[in-house]
């Protein structure tokens, strides 16, 4: 599992949590720090800032736009003819609140961009970047007291729990769609809420399989295999060499998740049905739940019970696992430290159930406030940043840890780099979210918080009957769902 750190300072340069010397761009303000945390193993560790070339004020009011408030024409309010600076008054700021990303190179790219954007239009930015499980607190406290930063990060379907709190942003939404071709749908249902885009769509970090080709090769699996029985019969050969998958079913919100909602789907079960009747305790998915256990002795190393999101990466990068699903990390890491792994590893698609073959995805969005004061300006640096220039600088230095949301950055040139890391991209395609095929909300979230399918799958594998099982999860869910 992916995990962000934090990172924040309040020095014209830090050193970051690697122990390398971050420079922090002129422009940018860094909030005093917060309370850090501890950092996984698996972090990548590879710093890189991209200079860039100056964009002057004239060229970017041309990009902008003349007129005033020429919203759909990407225009900067105040700007009464083109090749004449904004006016925003003297001391106009704008405030952004956004996760650490898992590639430090990001982080830099991400500063200087809004730099870039404070000395073009003559706005004061400040970047707060903190760890991902500090923004949920923020954004209550913030939406509570009407008061904080002007643009927050939404996470997966925060845009639905935190809708009262966030301005309409359709106008931002739909230029991009426009653009740049239609969302994807697990991207688009995340941040549209009540008929109302409620957030702009920026990225999502897609898991596939990590899996070692030299072994899959061994046992005579050319490429990785499309169907779950396929991977069961390789998975068996496996782990008779001591080469087992790695599966975590324990208490974290990542990697367990990543296996109960895609298995459930893939067999042809679902939480709830369109009307949202739970319907959790069904033929599919009891056939999902006999799979899993039999997956599970034949195929899974055994300590997974109580695995948490590091574990299999751990394990992975260690050689003690042939497979396991997760984002980009391992191989990034590999790459680094593990070359003679990175070679030998490759990464493939979700493997196909009697219903077909989905991921659970959600994704990242940027908000504006409906308490800010500067939503223009806001709005102003979210169209900037989308617009494929500068977004273009931003992926190329994720390096395909990031996939757009939508179609049109699958044909980014980083993809032809590093064949390897083109399943990812693909992924996008069969993204699913908790409470399919309702949209998400509180209710699901509750559901996957509780662990309900999770526990549905690790109880089967301790010896309780699938059936069981399930009727278990039925009752679980109703109260979810009430």
């Amino acid at each position: 599992m992916d995990a962000p750190l934090h990172r924040s300072t309040d020095q014209p340069t830090c050193v970051d949590d690697s122990g390398f010397l971050t420079p922090v761009p002129a422009g940018v303000v860094i909030s005093p720090p917060v309370a850090d945390r501890d950092c996984p193993r698996e972090q990548e560790e590879v710093m890189a800032h991209q200079s860039s070339r100056a964009v002057d004020r004239r060229a970017f009011l041309k990009l902008a736009g003349a007129a005033t408030g020429a919203a759909v024409a990407g225009g900067i309010p105040g700007i009464v003819a083109a090749q004449k600076a904004p006016s925003f008054p003297k001391g106009t700021k704008l405030s952004i609140l956004e996760w650490v990303s898992f590639v430090p190179a990001s982080d830099v790219e991400f500063k200087r961009l809004a730099a870039e954007f404070g000395k073009l239009a003559g706005v004061e930015m400040t970047v707060d970047l903190i760890n991902m499980n500090d923004l949920n607190p923020r954004i209550a406290s913030a939406i509570e007291t009407r008061s904080g930063p002007d643009i927050i990060m939404m996470i997966n379907n925060w845009a639905h729990l935190y809708s009262g709190g966030l301005a309409d942003v359709g106008d931002l939404a739909e230029e991009v769609a426009k653009r740049d071709g239609a969302f994807y749908e697990f991207v688009k249902t995340a941040n549209f809420v009540d008929g109302h885009w409620k957030a702009v769509p920026l990225c999502s970090v897609n898991p596939t399989w990590n899996y070692r080709e030299d072994w899959f090769k061994e046992e005579g699996a050319a490429k990785f295999p499309d169907t779950w029985d396929e991977l069961r019969k390789v998975g068996t050969a496996l782990k008779k060499k001591g080469r087992p998958i790695g599966q975590a079913f324990g208490h974290s919100l990542g990697d367990p998740n990543q296996w109960a909602y895609p298995i459930t789907w893939c067999f042809g079960g679902a939480e709830i049905d369109d009307k949202g009747k739970v319907v959790i305790n069904s033929k599919e998915t009891i056939e999902a739940l006999k799979f899993t256990v039999a997956f599970w002795k034949d195929c899974l190393d055994d300590g997974g019970l109580a695995w948490d999101d590091s574990s299999n990466n751990r394990a992975f990068l260690a050689g003690t696992i042939a497979a396991t699903i997760n984002g980009a990390s391992i191989y990034f890491v590999a790459k680094r430290q593990f070359p003679d792994i990175a070679k030998a590893m490759n990464h493939a698609h979700m493997p196909k159930g009697p219903a077909g073959r989905f991921y659970s995805l959600g994704g990242q969005a940027r908000a504006v406030m409906n308490y800010s004061k500067n939503q223009q300006v806001a709005k102003e640096f979210i169209r900037w940043f989308m617009d494929r220039p500068q977004y273009d600088k931003w992926m190329t230095t994720n390096d395909g840890y990031v996939c757009g949301p939508t179609p049109y950055w699958e044909k980014h040139t980083l993809w032809e780099k590093d064949p390897k890391l083109v399943p990812f991209k693909e992924s996008s395609k069969f993204g699913r979210w908790p409470g399919y095929p309702l949209p998400p909300s509180r209710k699901a979230s509750e559901a996957l918080v509780k662990y309900v399918l999770v526990d549905m799958y690790a109880q089967a594998i301790k010896g309780m009957k699938p059936e069981d099982a399930a009727r278990w999860a039925e009752g679980e869910l109703k109260k979810a769902y009430a």
